[in-house]
């Protein structure tokens, strides 16, 4: 497992008050589970509040799926994925490796609940869904560091570079929740061979 623990599952106990609670249950419901998939009715029943309760502070079901979708940004992208491979490398092109390394320990452990960006696309039919909007914004700010990583190590094209990486990312987790749970260092052997390319390249 990550030092850091599981992306999904909150470190320590859900405490304070009701809006953290359901924001939390929602959290977790949502990242198995997808936003059709779950209704207030679960959210509620695993917060312990009344419906009343919920509507007092989130007016909606899709206010309260985006509340959850910044803080799987904050929480997947930032504070695991993020803190993950900085603490595993020190260069860019390292860093970029070990994104790999950590999907593979992530994919081993029962935590394992696939990417909560890639399943609001899968289930947002139009374009101009707020929640589905808000997940290809977030998927766009990982896309954002691989750049960021792919210039520090002096490739030509970052944004290029950052599309690829980020669809053998995808690819890898879309595989692990198939049940391939080897497509992480697969995905590796496949991403040290395009980046010694771009690296020949620049």
């Amino acid at each position: 497992m990550a030092t850091t623990g599981s992306p999904t599952s909150n470190q320590t106990a859900v405490v304070g008050g009701a809006r953290e609670r359901i924001l939390e249950a929602a959290y977790e419901l949502f990242s198995r589970r997808g936003v059709r998939g779950v209704g207030i009715d679960a959210i509620i029943a695993r917060a312990g509040v009344a419906r009343m309760t919920l509507y007092r502070h989130f007016s909606s079901k899709e206010e309260l799926a985006l509340a959850c979708l910044a803080r799987r940004e904050q929480r997947w992208t930032r504070q695991w994925l993020q803190v993950e491979i900085e603490a595993r490398a020190t260069a860019p092109g390292e860093r970029l490796l070990a994104v790999f390394d950590v999907f593979d320990e992530w994919f081993q452990t029962p935590e394992f609940e696939g990417c909560t960006f890639i399943r609001i696309l899968l289930e947002a039919t139009d374009s101009a869904d707020s929640i589905g909007r808000a997940g290809r914004e977030y998927l766009a700010g990982i896309r954002n560091m691989l750049a960021d990583l792919a210039r520090q190590a002096g490739l030509a094209d970052a944004e290029d570079f950052a599309f690829k990486w980020h669809i053998l990312m995808k690819g890898s987790i879309v595989a692990a929740g198939e049940g391939d749970l080897a497509s992480a260092r697969r995905a590796q052997q496949i991403a040290k061979v395009l980046l010694n390319h771009e690296l020949q390249a620049a």
